[in-house]
């Protein structure tokens, strides 16, 4: 495994071991990166509870609850659609923390609007939900792997020392 993702997976580990809380991953352009990083970790089911793999609108819908309405008004690659993916990975899991990504790695499916490298991301407790918006630059592995990083330093965020 990469070092910088093996050693930021154990920081997460250790932050929710401590708090005795369960993480859930809610992904779509990363296709189950977080999930493969904390899961490479041994011992890692006594904090990591699931991860949902939504690459598809119908799968954000079907999984995780996500509103057809949110997805037609603002497409999958936005904060609104990452906001319900997180708060519907909380309600689908046993998990008491959760992370959501969306976006666009490339090379294609880019827009004026969205182009390539554009990704959101939610995090989201019982009482707490917040967002973030990155546009990375590189290729489609790139993209991925920093979405994975951004992903991981926002639980250690959200869940605070």
């Amino acid at each position: 495994m990469d070092e910088q993702l093996a050693e930021l997976a154990g920081r997460v580990a250790a932050r929710l071991s401590g708090k005795g809380v369960m993480l859930a991953a809610a992904e779509s352009c990363t296709g189950g990166w977080v999930a493969k990083v904390c899961t490479d970790l041994v011992g890692s089911s006594t904090w990591f509870e699931r991860g949902f793999v939504t690459y598809s609108n119908e799968a954000k819908r079907d999984m995780l609850g996500v509103s057809p309405g949110t997805l037609a008004a603002h497409g999958a690659v936005s904060e609104a659609t990452v906001r319900e993916m997180a708060s519907g990975a909380l309600a689908r899991s046993r998990a008491r923390v959760s992370l959501a990504i969306s976006g666009i790695a490339g090379p294609g499916g880019g827009t004026d609007r969205t182009p390539v490298g554009t990704v959101w991301f939610a995090w989201a407790t019982a009482d707490r939900l917040q967002t973030q918006h990155k546009c990375f630059g590189g290729d489609r592995e790139a993209v991925r792997r920093a979405s994975v990083v951004t992903a991981l330093e926002g639980v250690l965020d959200i869940v605070g020392s």
